[in-house]
């Protein structure tokens, strides 16, 4: 079934199964409760930033927090901004995709 058709209920079981599977990875590989932590809120940060193109006010509105604990929780996390930017930026336009192909460099 396509995931646009999918429940708002069955794409909760799918998350939560895909999150007991890796929780249960994380376990028997021996990564630490306070590691695990600390990944799944940097990864989780990560998601929320790229999808506001690192606007970190808008971010920070959407996880319920103040803008300034969204920095200082970034700061902890060892995240930077430029990191996310970074993922963002259109290619340079000679590798830019026209027409559903690879641009062409013309001399």
């Amino acid at each position: 079934m396509p995931r646009t058709w999918q429940s708002n209920e069955t794409r909760g079981r799918d998350v939560k199964r895909e999150l007991d599977n890796l929780i249960t990875q994380m376990h028997s590989t021996g990564i630490r409760y306070d590691e695990a932590v600390r990944q799944f809120k940097r990864q989780y940060l990560l998601e929320v930033l790229r999808a506001h193109r690192g606007n970190q006010c808008k971010a920070a509105d959407e996880l319920g927090m103040h803008r300034n604990t969204l920095s200082r929780t970034m700061a902890e996390l060892e995240l930077e901004v430029s990191e996310v930017r970074a993922g963002l930026k259109r290619p340079v336009r000679s590798e830019r995709l026209v027409n559903g192909g690879l641009r062409q460099q013309v001399r």
